[in-house]
């Protein structure tokens, strides 16, 4: 006995000291947790670029600037090589975007709020607009640049007071196409400024665009001649680039350019003068022959639907347009399906063009997508909580899943003469970074060629899974769980009701970290986030998606009552801790379901509507409105009222923090002057920050995003009872 009592009391020892050692090393080990300033210190890829032969690629980056106080966009370079690829910055300004290779990859156009004479110092990395002096000398506008991928300085290609909306190579290299606003003359401003002073014409003010053609070496001889010199006032009073050749023209205002790969047509798809979407016949595509000789052609409409098209792109055959439908029906009245891909024939001379839709068996969502040089076409593919890449050779063969990684695809872009492709891909615990791949049978052994996000990938984040609940009609409805760090699958845990906006949208399987998608730092915090992907969302059929008209808050609210009301059963979250929150549509939800319920303890709320016909008067997309509600204010008003949150506000308990940005056309600034009118009515704790010169993004200034989420998180802890650990 006293041997075995020994033999144990050793075993126990030793067992104590590997234990102790163990706990020892994770401590050593053991990862921070996120701070609030590392999480908005995160890099976006708005754009990524293949070039033509796929041995390079350029990326747009994102990141906050905290002393100058804007959203730097700036541009990388990544060039292949035998052993590693290099990446190297190839511009500094911060205001540049929207990349594009010349098809014979000898130069990358981009647009740029720089000024042309800024543009030398920018890319060398002395700016004159890093100290704040010269930035409103001159009218910030976005012009047309050129670069050149093996090194030198960036130069203007366009001038004039007028942006440029969208720009286009011409498929020799010879020349590039933009689009800007009717220019005036000199003359014609100076009589404008007289007879109207400071007074802005709504609408009547309003002119077209004009499609102009700059070739190249006029832009190398222009550069040549000027240098980084000022340009001179003659040039600045013009109103239009010299050597520009307009060629086609339109009432509209054209957001995008795309040349077919023949160089004998060119297609554009067109918006509001406004950029309100007021009516659905505004957004149409139009072609234009570039093989007539004609000074001017007449723009062809290739379309006549009642939907939002989009994210034009050429097909190898160079006889069908591809786009996609984010917004109404090619097959019937307007209707908000979920997003969609077709191509259109183009080379038909009549009016009855064959329309084909791609993915038509994928019931989920097609979110961007990338043509292949074999005529098939790549998708990243919404499907529930994941984002995947499919292929299809042609509208009609079978939907190919590639195999890669579980998570969320972004943006793919292919080489138009190689198979290589790049893409944007992360997961929840995998920070967004651009990866390249031999082709898209090679997705699991692509390589990263950025690392710009690696500080997250050395911090505790927190874990995440899908959850599933059964809706008050029997509908199934799914969601997320992020659990606090070290608490994954934890029971009885405070939670965050966090809404994602859209409702065209779904939360899921990726990583994000900004003011809009803030879910680590409210784990971090110690809130259990759910995320309900409620009737609406894409990436669960249409049908799922159609069922939130005409009823657009209550519907949702009631799947993601039931949502809450399962967590609590499964005792997951813990019934005495509730809060709320969401922007956008979110901000819709969280209005409303303050209304129908007090059980949230704290609620955080921003750009978001309490009623539904101002609302309808200040949006931008207003046909959608209507939609929803089947018909105009004047044609449903009890709709209008009965989905209304302020008609109810009498019922609101919950201590509301409130966001908006001054300048917000989507959801006017003054639905949270009425919000917060109400609760201050009715003695309800609550409190209203204003962004001034933000939009309905907080894209600005970035200080207004982290200052959001700042307070959003002290309001949760105040009256949520969580205090967290930041």
């Amino acid at each position: 006995m006293r041997r075995s009592i020994l033999l144990v009391s050793l075993v126990s020892a030793i067992s104590a000291s590997i234990f102790t050692h163990s706990i020892f090393a994770q401590a050593q080990t053991a990862k921070p947790t996120l701070t609030l300033d590392e999480f908005f210190n995160s890099v976006s890829f708005p754009a990524v670029k293949v070039s033509p032969d796929g041995n390079s690629a350029v990326i747009e980056t994102e990141k906050a600037d905290w002393e100058q106080q804007i959203f730097r966009k700036e541009l990388w370079l990544y060039r292949t090589a035998a052993s590693a690829g290099s990446l190297t910055q190839l511009t500094q300004s911060g205001h540049d975007s929207s990349p594009q290779w010349s098809p014979d990859g000898q130069w990358i156009a981009f647009l740029s709020e720089r000024k042309a004479a800024d543009a030398k110092d920018a890319d060398a990395g002395d700016s004159k607009e890093k100290d704040g002096k010269d930035k409103d000398k001159d009218k910030d506008v976005a012009q047309l640049f050129l670069i050149s991928p093996s090194g030198g300085e960036a130069f203007a290609v366009t001038s004039g007071e007028d942006e440029v909306h969208a720009f286009a190579w011409s498929r020799d290299s010879k020349a590039i196409v933009f689009a800007a606003r009717q220019p005036w003359t000199k003359q014609q401003n100076d009589d404008h400024k007289k007879d109207w002073k400071d007074v802005i014409r709504y609408r009547g003010d309003e002119r077209g665009d004009v499609i102009f053609r700059v070739t190249l070496d006029e832009a190398l001889a222009r550069h040549a001649a000027l240098g980084s010199k000022e340009r001179p006032d003659a040039e600045k009073d013009s109103g239009a680039t010299p050597g520009a050749v307009a060629f086609a023209r339109t009432p509209l205002r054209v957001d995008q350019i795309s040349i077919s790969r023949d160089g004998q047509r060119l297609a554009f798809v067109t918006s509001s003068v406004s950029e309100r979407q007021e009516k659905v016949e505004d957004i149409e595509l139009y072609l234009v022959s570039l093989t007539n000789n004609a000074p001017e052609s007449a723009p062809i409409r290739l379309t006549h639907n009642e939907a939002v098209e989009l994210n034009l792109d050429w097909a190898p055959d160079n006889r069908h347009l591809f786009f996609q439908v984010n917004l109404g029906s090619l097959e019937r009245k307007y209707e908000d399906p979920q997003p969609r891909l077709y191509w259109v024939d183009a080379g038909v001379t009549s009016d009855k063009r064959e329309v084909q839709r791609w993915f038509a068996e994928y019931p989920g969502e097609v979110v961007r997508y990338t043509p292949l040089p074999d005529g098939s076409v790549l998708c990243a593919c919404r499907m529930g909580t994941e984002v995947q890449l499919v292929s299809q050779a042609n509208p009609i063969a079978a939907i190919v899943k590639r195999e890669g990684w579980a998570g969320t695809y972004e943006a793919p872009a292919a080489a138009s003469q190689s198979s290589r492709l790049a893409f944007a891909y992360s997961a929840t615990e995998r920070p967004t970074e651009v990866y390249i791949a031999d082709g898209p049978d090679k997705l699991a052994q692509a390589r990263p060629i950025t690392s710009f996000n690696k500080l997250f990938s050395e911090r505790e984040l927190p874990k995440a899974k899908p959850y599933r609940w059964t809706s008050d009609d029997g509908t199934p409805v799914e969601g997320m769980l992020m659990y606090p760090p070290g608490k994954f699958e934890a029971k009885n845990l405070p939670m965050f009701v966090l809404i994602h906006g859209g409702p065209q949208d779904a939360d899921g399987n990726h990583f994000e970290a900004d003011w809009y998608q803030w879910d680590r730092m409210a784990a971090t915090a110690g809130w259990l986030v759910f995320e309900p992907n409620y009737r609406g969302s894409t990436g669960y059929g249409d049908k799922f998606a159609l069922q939130i008209v005409p009823e657009i808050v209550s519907r949702p609210g009631k799947d993601i009552l039931t949502g809450v009301d399962a967590l609590v059963k499964d005792g997951i979250a813990d019934a005495k801790q509730l809060t709320v929150g969401g922007y956008s549509y979110g901000g819709y939800m969280t209005n409303w379901l303050i209304t129908q319920t007090t059980r949230f303890k704290a609620a955080v709320t921003g750009a978001g509507a309490v009623e539904h016909v101002a609302n309808w008067g200040n949006d931008d997309t207003t046909f959608d409105d209507a939609y929803f509600f089947g018909g105009l204010p004047w044609e449903t008003p009890d709709r209008y009222r009965s989905e209304g949150a302020i008609y109810q506000l009498n019922k609101v308990r919950t201590p509301t923090h409130m966001v908006a940005g001054a300048d917000d056309v989507r959801v006017a600034v003054l639905e949270d002057y009425l919000l917060d009118r109400a609760l201050h009515q009715l003695n309800v704790p609550s409190n209203l920050l204003i962004f001034p010169g933000e939009g309905h993004s907080l894209a600005k200034n970035p200080w207004h995003g982290k200052i959001k989420v700042r307070e959003e998180l002290k309001w949760l802890a105040k009256y949520g009872g969580v205090t967290g650990s930041n």
